[in-house]
C-alpha cells in the first residue's frame, strides 16, 4: 500500500512539475533545481 501511494505521489508531483515548467519563465533547468531542493526539504522534514 505505501509503495502504491508513493508511486502515485511521484506520478501526480512529476506531472505538476512538467506543467509548472512549460509555464513559468526563465531557465527550466534553475525552476528544476529549486523544486528539487523544496522536495527535498519537505521530504526529510516528514522524517
Amino acid at each position: 500500500m505505501a509503495t502504491e501511494d508513493t508511486v502515485g505521489w511521484s506520478l501526480i508531483s512529476s506531472g505538476i512539475v512538467t506543467l509548472l515548467l512549460a509555464v513559468l519563465p526563465g531557465d527550466s533547468v534553475w525552476w528544476g533545481v529549486g523544486l528539487l531542493i523544496l522536495g527535498v526539504a519537505i521530504f526529510a522534514r516528514r522524517l
